[in-house]
């Protein structure tokens, strides 16, 4: 669509990027004011002086600390440093040209399916969409085979160096490096005092047992055969059946994982069943398609969300004067 010598897509790419320059700019320019106004306030508050700030920290539970100031610093990012900057090289390599081609496709497809269904109708081969899905392919093609600045290198290259000397301690002192329970930041300490804090738990729990083989395959065919079975017995229907079906190259057998309560006296752990990946993923996933909606209708006004949706219900019980003291 031609319109003043121009194609509609350029006017477009024009209005979307000066829209959203002037969005930045606004909400830039807002930032800065009540910045500007909480210092103030705060400055003038009589009781900032008995704020405390708090930061998250590592929780080093040895005898001594085997890490230099840079790993400790690396340490105390937490969790974080699992998306830490990724060193990029240029590449032409099959795998990552096969990559590129995938998501461009991925993402060309979408874009096409939306504008083509009502109410907007927009026709697959339009000039628009040739040169949106070109535009993307640059963009791509940009990303992937551009190197990164110099700084992001030596960043990458730094943190990954860290990375590397804290495994090697890790192993050569036998400790172990794991989340806490609450606060979620990292718990430092010994690999052995780890495994009889789980050895403690086993025994004042005495609701599990070691087992001596893998049931996984087990486990993976009464599932097969229970969805076939009632398939055979027109119960469910196909459809539900696939629906249903673990994936037998992605399926995993439950396991357990502790986290340290490290707000607790004596340090206990605090067990975790991971099911992500169970062969009854499926059919759990399914049945809360059905059941989710049917509880949130009827329980959704009951429900307790979270600690902060909680303390506002409860301010509105007290409001209406039903909360009594005793």
């Amino acid at each position: 669509m031609i319109l003043n010598g121009e194609s509609m897509f350029n006017h477009l790419n024009e209005y979307a990027n000066s829209r959203t320059k002037t969005l930045k700019m606004d909400i830039h320019h807002r930032v800065s004011s009540y910045r500007k106004i909480l210092l103030q306030n705060r400055q003038r508050s009589s009781s900032t002086k008995n704020i405390m700030g708090v930061c998250l920290e590592l929780y080093l539970d040895v005898m001594s600390n085997p890490f230099n100031m840079n790993e400790w610093i690396h340490l105390s990012l937490g969790r974080s440093i699992m998306y830490t900057i990724k060193s990029q090289r240029y590449s032409s390599s099959t795998s990552t040209k096969n990559l590129r081609k995938k998501e461009h496709s991925n993402i060309n497809q979408k874009v096409v399916h939306y504008l083509g269904s009502p109410p907007r109708n927009i026709p697959s081969r339009t000039m628009m969409l040739k040169t949106f899905s070109n535009d993307l392919l640059n963009y791509f093609n940009h990303a992937y085979f551009t190197p990164p600045p110099y700084k992001d290198q030596t960043e990458a290259l730094t943190q990954a160096i860290a990375a590397l000397s804290i495994r090697r301690k890790i192993f050569k002192f036998n400790l172990i490096l794991c989340v806490t329970d609450k606060s979620h930041n990292f718990y430092i300490g010994s690999a052995i005092e780890f495994e009889n804090r789980i050895d403690a738990f086993f025994l004042d729990t005495n609701i599990f047992m070691i087992l001596t083989g893998n049931p996984f395959n087990g486990i993976l065919n009464k599932v097969i055969q229970l969805l076939n079975r009632l398939r055979e017995k027109q119960l469910i229907l196909q459809w539900q059946n696939n629906k249903m079906m673990p994936y037998q190259t992605k399926s995993v057998l439950t396991h357990l994982y502790f986290n340290l309560k490290t707000h607790k006296i004596g340090i206990p752990v605090r067990r975790t069943e991971n099911t992500i990946g169970a062969p009854t993923t499926n059919i759990s996933d399914f049945l809360d398609e059905i059941i989710r909606p049917i509880f949130d209708r009827k329980c959704g006004p009951t429900s307790i969300i979270d600690g902060v949706y909680l303390l506002k219900e409860l301010y509105k019980y007290t409001k209406k004067g039903l909360f009594s003291f005793t």
